[in-house]
């Protein structure tokens, strides 16, 4: 993975694996009363809806108009999850933005539609890393390997912070999982910044990431940062050696959670 910074047209309206070994990534834009036909194959998927209204019918089941959104500064996530092997068929109710987040899988579990009502919402961190977490795909959640969470980041804000890893199977401290790092900015000429790095220094880079762009970590610590004026949201799918958000911190940096004395009040962003 010579570049962690991928560019829209590498996944829009195409599934791309990225070199990963478990996680794909896809992004499609559709007009009011067009349809989409897919298969999971032998992944497993959670199509987010970033913004409109929609309707599934699958091998596993039908839901209809869910969704709702304008955009995702908008309101509170539907998610539906479709285990391997299936079919479905997306028809829009109105412009529909949607992301597809895609792991290997070798286990099925039943199909779920995950309504605003069922996202955990955490307000993490404190002071200028404050944000918001909502838990759609959860390690609880009934799945093999995906795990989908969207963050909210306050303009100025850190998030991902005090840096942290996850690239070590040595559980119940840590697990290994690769991760995705879909953004979306507020005013769209906006952008954050995102650094990933090892203790060693082996992969090192700071990224400026804009509008619709991805960040891949395969490894290593991962802080981002949004641009003053700007709030943040990125999409989180991850997948690895176990259904856990376990994860160490940079020793370094670790000592800043005890600074933490009260929330941003900007948090939550969506309710």
């Amino acid at each position: 993975m010579a570049d962690l910074l991928v560019r829209p047209e590498r996944f829009r309206d195409r599934v791309d694996d990225f070199g990963f070994e478990y996680l794909a990534f896809e992004t499609r834009r559709l007009e009011g009363g067009r349809t989409y036909s897919g298969e999971t194959g032998a992944r497993e998927l959670a199509i987010v809806v970033l913004g409109g209204e929609c309707s599934v019918r699958s091998s596993r089941g039908e839901w209809m108009r869910f969704g709702g959104r304008a955009h995702v500064f908008d309101g509170m996530p539907f998610t539906l999850y479709l285990p391997v092997r299936t079919s479905f068929t997306v028809s829009t109710e109105t412009h529909c933005d949607l992301a597809l987040c895609y792991a290997r899988a070798e286990e099925e579990f039943p199909a779920r539609l995950v309504t605003p009502g069922d996202v955990g919402v955490e307000l993490r961190g404190g002071g200028n890393a404050t944000r918001q977490i909502n838990s759609m795909l959860p390690p609880e959640f009934a799945a093999h390997r995906l795990i989908v969470v969207e963050v909210y980041t306050p303009a100025g804000n850190w998030s991902s912070f005090p840096p942290h890893k996850h690239d070590v199977h040595n559980p119940p401290a840590e697990v290994d999982l690769e991760e995705i790092y879909y953004y979306r900015i507020e005013r769209p000429e906006g952008f954050a910044i995102q650094k990933v790095y090892t203790a060693d220094r082996r992969i090192d880079e700071t990224i400026t990431v804009r509008d619709e762009e991805l960040v891949l970590v395969p490894e290593g610590y991962h802080p981002v940062v949004a641009a003053h004026g700007y709030n943040a949201y990125y999409l989180n799918a991850l997948a690895g050696s176990a259904r856990s958000l376990a994860a160490s911190d940079d020793p370094d940096y670790a000592w800043v959670r005890r600074e933490w004395k009260q929330k941003d009040p900007r948090v939550p962003v969506v309710k």
